[in-house]
């Protein structure tokens, strides 16, 4: 009787075990399952991203190479260039019709944006020269990314350590892949497509989700302000671009998002550059800061064009330049005292400049 028990007992606890050895199998496997999926659909992304990054790869002429930075350590800084051109279009001599300067600072959690107004009147650089004096987004038809970075460096005295310029399928696609983004609509209204089909696009006032189509319009549109303010809508979007793109829920789209970029974008960034930002920006909150320049109106040789009130022009400059050197334990730029004088100078660009120019391609 007492083997018997035990026979028992044996097989009871046998049966126990095979039993709890199926359910950790059952709870295994599909962790196992999961995990290999990740890692084929891991390596699947990162394989696509690193193609299609390098495609969208352009380096530029500089008179002298920039300082090579870390984002994850490093304050770093980006000038976003948008045209309104690509294969289809054709519009010939291409012009930046957004120019937005950007800075990153992974010590202060903190991004400063300024949307430079494409009117600007500013000196053409290229190679330590200048060309001539002209709007600001005229750099680009005179030598594309190089003399449009050179232009800003030399104007702002700011590094430009990465660039990306971007036509509006970009702009359009990516806001698509990512499902919309949320903004605030200021006033009701009607604007043309990305195809110039006039009234093809209308927003009601208030805060929706735009696709990308309605985005550009709303970015684009002239009948709500100046194009100050418009360069400040611009901002407002690419922060919601970013906030979007980097939530969790968006990273299966990055695929999607990466060939849209490759075939829409040319950049100075390579895909290690690109996860370092974005690391940054996963790992940690980041406040944006918006900065929009005060300014006058002038004409000069049948132009309309913007000029930079001075006071304004240095109080930015010193906020972009402080942003580039603030760490957690020193919040103090280095160049403040240093350029504070040359600043001034060079942010006055009165009439008698504009006289001494030369004459300007329109």
């Amino acid at each position: 009787m007492a083997n018997h028990q035990k026979t028992s007992r044996m097989q009871s606890n046998h049966r126990n075990r095979k039993k709890k050895q199926r359910i950790i199998l059952c709870i295994l496997i599909p962790l196992f399952s999961v995990a290999l999926f990740a890692a084929v659909y891991i390596a699947h992304l990162f394989a696509t991203v690193e193609n299609e990054i390098d495609a969208s790869y352009v380096e530029i002429d500089r008179p002298e190479p920039v300082e090579e930075v870390n984002p994850i350590d490093q304050p770093v800084s980006f000038l976003f260039l948008g045209i309104d051109n690509d294969e289809d279009r054709q519009l010939g001599s291409t012009r930046a019709d957004s120019i937005i300067y950007a800075t990153l600072n992974p010590h202060t959690h903190e991004m400063n944006m300024l949307s430079i107004p494409r009117d600007t009147y500013v000196p053409i650089m290229r190679n330590g020269s200048v060309v001539r004096w002209d709007r600001i987004n005229a750099a680009y038809a005179v030598g594309e990314e190089s003399v449009m970075v050179q232009t800003i460096e030399e104007w702002l005295d700011v590094p430009v350590h990465y660039y990306a310029t971007f036509n509006f399928n970009a702009f359009l696609e990516i806001i698509d892949e990512l499902g919309g983004i949320e903004m605030e609509v200021p006033v009701t209204i009607t604007e043309m497509n990305s195809n110039d089909e006039s009234g093809a696009i209308y927003l009601e006032e208030g805060i929706q989700n735009l696709d990308g189509e309605q985005a550009l319009a709303l970015a684009r549109t002239r009948k709500l302000d100046d194009d100050v303010a418009r360069g400040h809508r611009q901002q407002m979007i690419i922060e919601a671009i970013i906030q979007k793109a980097l939530g969790f829920q968006s990273v299966p789209k990055y695929t999607a998002m990466a060939e849209t970029v490759g075939s829409n974008m040319r950049t100075n960034m390579r895909l290690r550059d690109m996860s370092a930002v974005a690391q940054t920006g996963l790992n940690q909150s980041f406040t944006i800061e918006s900065h929009v320049f005060e300014w006058t109106s002038f004409m000069e040789r049948d132009m309309d064009l913007v000029r930079i009130i001075p006071d304004s022009f240095t109080t930015i400059q010193s906020a972009l330049q402080n942003s580039l050197t603030q760490t957690e334990t020193n919040n103090s730029s280095r160049y403040t005292e240093e350029t504070n004088d040359s600043n001034t100078s060079s942010s006055s660009y009165n009439s008698e400049e504009a006289s001494n120019s030369t004459d300007s391609v329109d």
